[in-house]
């Protein structure tokens, strides 16, 4: 009788401990109620001067004029490159980050820049935009840049680097900072800027955004050929266009520079 009584108590204090727990723990908790997804305002921003080119690019209906789909298009392909304002305006910048979009699979699909065995670092005024390539094997780029203005064109034909500077500053414009310069002709060189790199142009040299001019700096060497052809957007058109030299032959790379002195400065962005 004891031993069976001592179970009866073993087995209640069991059921007791059980029903203790249960009664902290409690029930288990509901589910977190669904967040709603978060919706963006209405995309209401007019018709942009490149608004048939965003159109072409996005596989929208080409008409010229802005509707709410095209604008709510637009504004995503500014989100997904990190514009700002990303607000489906159809503007410059968005239309250059366009053309950048556009050159990556093969920048020199048109055969512009000269293939050969060496680096050639090849600047394309007509779309601005920079990359550099050896063979047919693109390293770097396409990035976007910002050549000379009109009166101070960004020279066309071969070039070579033949002076580097990575904390240059201007002589002759009110030491202007040009970070990670690399000079190609007589004073106009690539370098680094932190202005808006989609407005106005330089004094000659091709500017690109600051970090994309670090890169640049750690892709080229002295001697590296440079080739630059085309027209900057914007410039006046009707003057005589430069005549570009032959090109060398396919296995010698552009004779470098007789003077291997720091140049002058002519350009402050």
């Amino acid at each position: 009788m004891a031993k069976r009584a001592s179970v009866r108590i073993v087995r209640s204090v069991a059921a007791a401990v059980c029903v203790a727990a249960a009664a902290v723990s409690g029930p288990p908790p509901p589910p977190p109620a669904a967040t709603a997804p978060q919706t963006q305002p209405d995309c209401t921003t007019g018709t942009g001067p490149y608004q048939r080119e965003l159109e072409t690019h996005l596989r929208l209906p080409v008409d010229g004029r802005q509707s709410p789909a095209d604008c709510a298009a637009i504004r995503a392909f500014q989100q997904a490159n990190s514009l700002q304002p990303s607000d489906g305006y159809a503007g410059l910048a968005t239309y250059r980050t366009m053309l950048v979009v556009e050159a990556r699979p093969n920048p020199n699909a048109a055969g512009k820049c000269p293939v050969r065995s060496y680096v050639v670092a090849c600047v394309d005024l007509d779309r601005q935009l920079l990359w550099v390539q050896k063979g047919n094997k693109v390293g770097y780029g396409p990035v976007p840049i910002r050549s000379g203005r009109d009166g101070a064109e960004t020279r066309t034909g071969w070039h070579s680097v033949y002076w580097r500077d990575r904390d240059h500053y201007s002589d002759l414009y009110d030491n202007a900072p040009m970070p990670y310069s690399q000079f190609f002709d007589g004073g106009q060189a690539f370098h680094g800027t932190t202005s808006d790199l989609f407005l106005g142009g330089s004094h000659g040299c091709v500017n690109l955004r600051y970090a994309d001019a670090e890169r640049l700096w750690n892709v080229l060497q002295l001697d590296d050929a440079v080739y630059v052809w085309g027209v900057k957007p914007g410039t006046y058109r009707s003057r005589p266009a430069p005549v570009t030299p032959a090109l060398p032959p396919a296995g010698d790379p552009p004779p470098p520079p007789a003077v291997r002195t720091p140049p002058p400065n002519p350009d402050a962005g």
